[in-house]
This record gives C-alpha cells, sequence and structure tokens, in this order.
C-alpha cells in the first residue's frame, strides 16, 4: 500500500510539473509590451528585448522589386541565409524587417538557425490592391469593399502566422501617409486638397485600429504596430488608433529624430519604435562614396534609441528600431531601369544631413543606403556583400545592453564616445 501511495504522489507530482512547464512554456512564447515606473518595455521569451534590427531583403544586381527570393529552389535560399544571417549575427542585430511574401516556414528557419526575429509586414494597400479584377492604386481607404477586402487579408495573415516560431510583431503599412497626397494613377499623380487629405487619413487610421483588432482577436500572443511616415498626422493616430499597440516611424531627420520621443509619449502614449532610418553612402558634394559620414549618423541615431528607452531616464518610450538598410538596392532609382549601373543621382533633399546638403539641390542616394556594399553575383550564386564602415560600426553600437542593471545615460555616453569611425581596409 506504501508503494502505491508513493508512486500515486509521484504521478501528481509530474503531473502538476508538466502543467507548469507548459504554462512556463506558452508565457515565454508570448510577446508582449510591459508598461512600468521605468517606462515601456518589449518582452520577448520572459525577458526586455531592445530592437536591434534591420531592414533586410535580398535582390541581385540586375533584379527590381519583382524578384522573390522565395520562390527560389530551398538550397539556394538556404545559401543566402546563411551567408547574409551570420553577417547580421556578427553585427548583434536580432530582428529583421520583411514583407508577407515571405513563407512562415522560412521565418522559423531564420529563428532556430541564426536566433533572429522577424517582424512581418503587411503594407495595406499602400501600393495598391488587386479588386474585382481591376489594379487599384492608389487605394481609397473609404471605400467599403476596399475595406472589406483589406481586413480580410490580415484575418488570413494572422491565422497563417501566428503560431510562427520567431515572429516577433506584426506590421501595417509603409508611411501610407504618404500615400495620401496624390490621386489618379502613378503617371497622372494630382495633388489632393487638404481637406481631401484629412478625410482620407482620418479612414486609413481607423483601418489601421480594425485592422488591429482583426489580428488581436486571433492572435494573442504577438503586437500590432503601424509604419508611419515620420510622426505626421499623430493627432488622428491618437484619436483614431487606441487598439494599435507600438507607433512605428519610417524617420529620416539627419542626426537627430529631435522631438520624436516626447510628442508621442505626450500625444499617443504607446511604444515608439523606429522602422526605418539611417543615411545613404554616397556624397552629393564630394560626387564620391562616404562610408564615414554613413556611419556617424547612425551612431548618433542609435545613441538616441537608447537613450529614449525604460530606465535610462528620458522619454523611456522607445523599444528599438530596424536600420534602413542591410544592401544595396541598385533598382531603387529608376525602379526598372539600368538595372546593372549603381545609381548616383540624389532624388530627394533633405537639410538634415548637412554633411553634403546644398541649398537648392538634393542629396539623398536611395541605392545607397546599405551597410553593405553588394558585388556582382555569378551564376546562380549568391551575390557576396562587403560590409562599409557603417557595419562595424554597428557592431560596436549593439555591444550596449539598455537593459542591464548598470546602463543609464552616463554608461551609453560613454559607451558612445569609445565607438572610433574610421575606414576599413
Amino acid at each position: 500500500m506504501k508503494d502505491i501511495h508513493s508512486m500515486k504522489i509521484f504521478f501528481v507530482y509530474l503531473f502538476f510539473n508538466l502543467l507548469l512547464t507548459q504554462v512556463s512554456v506558452g508565457q515565454t512564447d508570448i510577446v508582449h509590451l510591459q508598461e512600468s515606473s521605468s517606462g515601456v518595455t518589449l518582452i520577448v521569451e520572459g525577458k526586455p528585448f531592445m530592437i536591434n534590427g534591420m531592414n533586410w531583403d535580398y535582390f541581385p544586381i540586375g533584379t527590381n522589386y519583382s524578384y522573390e527570393l522565395w520562390k527560389q529552389n530551398d538550397q539556394f535560399i538556404k545559401e543566402v541565409l546563411e551567408n547574409e544571417m551570420c553577417l547580421l549575427m556578427n553585427i548583434g542585430v536580432n530582428a529583421i524587417r520583411q514583407y508577407t511574401g515571405i513563407p512562415a516556414r522560412w521565418i522559423q528557419y531564420i529563428y532556430e538557425n541564426y536566433g533572429i526575429y522577424t517582424m512581418l509586414n503587411h503594407p495595406l494597400g499602400r501600393y495598391g490592391i488587386e479588386l474585382d479584377g481591376k489594379t487599384i492604386d492608389p487605394v481609397d481607404y473609404k471605400d467599403k469593399k476596399t475595406q472589406d477586402y483589406l481586413l480580410r487579408e490580415l484575418e488570413i495573415l494572422a491565422m497563417d502566422y501566428k503560431d510562427t516560431p520567431g515572429l516577433l510583431i506584426y506590421l501595417l503599412g509603409n508611411e501610407n501617409n504618404y500615400g495620401l497626397f496624390w490621386k489618379g494613377s502613378e503617371t497622372q499623380n494630382i495633388p489632393t486638397s487638404p481637406e481631401e487629405q484629412k478625410e482620407n487619413a482620418s479612414a486609413m487610421y481607423q483601418l489601421f485600429n480594425e485592422a488591429s483588432k482583426v489580428i488581436h482577436e486571433i492572435d494573442h500572443k504577438h503586437p500590432v504596430a503601424i509604419c508611419n511616415g515620420d510622426i505626421q498626422f499623430l493627432d488622428l493616430i491618437s484619436k483614431y488608433c487606441p487598439d494599435v499597440d507600438i507607433l512605428g516611424c519610417n524617420i529620416y531627420r539627419g542626426r537627430s529624430f529631435g522631438d520624436c520621443f516626447d510628442r508621442v509619449k505626450r500625444e499617443y502614449g504607446k511604444a515608439l519604435m523606429f522602422t526605418e532610418f539611417g543615411a545613404d553612402a554616397y556624397n552629393a558634394k564630394t560626387n564620391s562614396e562616404d562610408e564615414l559620414s554613413q556611419a556617424y549618423y547612425l551612431k548618433e541615431n542609435w545613441k538616441e534609441v537608447y537613450a529614449n528607452a525604460a530606465g535610462m531616464g528620458k522619454a523611456s518610450n522607445c523599444i528599438g528600431g530596424f536600420t534602413f538598410q542591410f544592401s544595396d538596392g541598385w533598382w531603387k532609382h529608376g525602379q526598372t531601369l539600368n538595372l546593372y549601373k549603381h545609381d548616383t543621382h540624389a532624388s530627394w533633399a533633405n537639410g538634415g544631413y548637412e554633411n553634403d546638403y546644398v541649398l537648392g539641390k538634393n542629396n539623398m542616394n536611395e541605392e545607397w543606403f546599405g551597410v553593405c556594399a553588394k558585388e556582382p553575383n555569378k551564376l546562380n550564386r549568391p551575390y557576396e556583400l562587403k560590409p562599409r564602415e557603417a557595419y562595424y560600426t554597428l557592431m560596436e553600437i549593439h555591444r550596449y545592453h539598455v537593459y542591464e542593471e548598470t546602463a543609464d545615460l552616463e554608461s551609453l555616453n560613454t559607451h558612445f564616445r569609445n565607438i572610433e569611425i574610421s575606414k576599413k581596409d
């Protein structure tokens, strides 16, 4: 009888042990935001997680946006990932931004083999939609059929990806607010009035919120972010997006993000994440490659990202960001033209990048934002990358850990002062 009693106790103990283990695993699988007196923090696998992210893609020289890595054979894809994810791991990148073309199995593969998470980005109509056999671009966010179509896509997306190991965040849109300023086709852009812009923006942000609710209903384990162009329409975001978890922003302001952290904290109160930021590696003044300038701007930007993380004493609302970008996009300037030429035409002007800004002239080179330069690829082989100074600077930047007990503004300043920017041969 004593042995039977002992066995009963053992099995009861074993049952509760397994139950506790399952609860523990379930909890650590959840990615969520945690708010406290020290600020807002992203929690991943039960621990604070600062996003040291990268905008990553794969476009061989001679291709453009129509190329799809994920339609290549598995052996080729694995070779690409081995080359590029190892380079990312080497500089402390822990997350990449990917559009919805990536299959769930490759998100899992990247996570399990390289420890890198994926932020999954649905454009939410940013580049048009196919509806009733027609291409609609730009989309009308006020249109009920358009709304239903996009919300259905988000429902399917959440169902397909919700249990994917390595999934970090759902991201909606890509600076869709900038697409509100024109109507007509791409070849017939007509400016919209301020009244139309506000009306369209209001409808769009309400749709962002509905999309967030659709995802939340299906997937309770991952937060939802939106991707805005800078903090334009922050008043409408605050009004119409209460169910969004994170405000993501593509911001190119030069060496400083300025008032962004404080305004988001004061006017919206949500976590802030930079979905794009950085600098190009081409100097429009000297008409030559400028690795040092690119590295300088990234160093200044990341210092502000860390300084505004929870517990660091500033706005305490920043959960990290995604450097733009890993390798040069040779197709960005003409999109379908001169795909084998690394174009040096600057396509827009930005006074925040004073190192090569001249009043009245463009200085932003779309094809030169890579922290790695791209080498011509051999037939049926992955191309090789040549890291720029910015790559090595990011390696030093990401060695700082904002959630360690010793982290404060003084240690942060010391760490960044010790990062030397000098051309690596």
